[in-house]
């Protein structure tokens, strides 16, 4: 590989233009980028965990994803800067995509020099974190940009809410997660109190990710804590 090359910062262009890509690729590879292209939101999410890059610029009217979509799914397991490049000017638009982790939005038709600012400045505030993408504990395997769980190497399926949990309790592994904590982050801050809600997911979880689910490996509880998910070494 040619060392320039690979010292230069990778944007990920999302778009389904292909006359907006081209002109995105002119403008950066000028200024010193290397430029992945995607044209479908999945397309974009299955990139983003392969070429890993420093910053993404996303369109939100995709053919197969909406692009807010497309955020939630990288903000699974991603903290990579976004910058949303949309004809979309509402303030609802652009409320959605900041609440959903955009870092910028910029309304095309757009500078240049503008929105080259606004990537050095959402790369500049960008923490620098090891990425998480695929999880192993023991049998049980959580591909996070797949959505896919395995044990002993056969797909689970899990609800939209049972997977949900089971995402943020990967994403602590090891850390104690309070009872409230964990109903905040997945059902919603008015149902805190509703512990009764946990336990009948923690034992469902258990029942399709625990080898035996009357005394858990995995997934521990806490007493009057919370819960707390293991990293296990060995494939017991």
């Amino acid at each position: 590989m040619n060392e320039n090359l690979s010292q230069k910062p990778t944007a990920l262009v999302i778009d389904d233009e292909v006359q907006m890509r081209r002109l995105l690729r002119v403008n950066l590879e000028a200024h010193g980028y290397r430029v992945v292209e995607a044209r479908t939101g999945q397309e974009g999410i299955t990139e983003a965990a392969q070429c890993r890059p420093d910053v993404v610029l996303l369109d939100l009217g995709l053919p197969d994803l909406d692009g807010v979509r497309v955020l939630q799914r990288l903000r699974e397991w991603s903290r990579v800067p976004v910058v949303v490049l949309s004809v979309r000017d509402r303030e609802d638009d652009k409320i959605a995509a900041l609440d959903h982790g955009a870092d910028d939005y910029v309304t095309k038709p757009f500078s240049t020099g503008e929105l080259l600012a606004r990537l050095r400045a959402a790369q500049r505030r960008a923490q620098p974190t090891t990425e998480l993408t695929v999880f192993r504990s023991g049998q049980l395997e959580v591909d996070l940009t797949a959505r896919l769980v395995r044990r002993k190497g056969r797909e689970v399926k899990l609800t939209a809410t049972e997977y949900s949990l089971l995402r943020l309790l990967v994403q602590h592994a090891g850390k104690v997660l309070t009872h409230r904590q964990i109903l905040r982050e997945v059902w919603g801050p008015t149902y805190v109190e509703q512990t009764h809600y946990l336990r009948v997911y923690v034992a469902h979880l258990r029942e399709k990710l625990e080898a035996d689910p009357t005394r858990p490996r995995l997934l521990l509880t806490e007493p009057g804590i919370g819960y707390r998910l293991l990293e296990l070494t060995d494939a017991a």
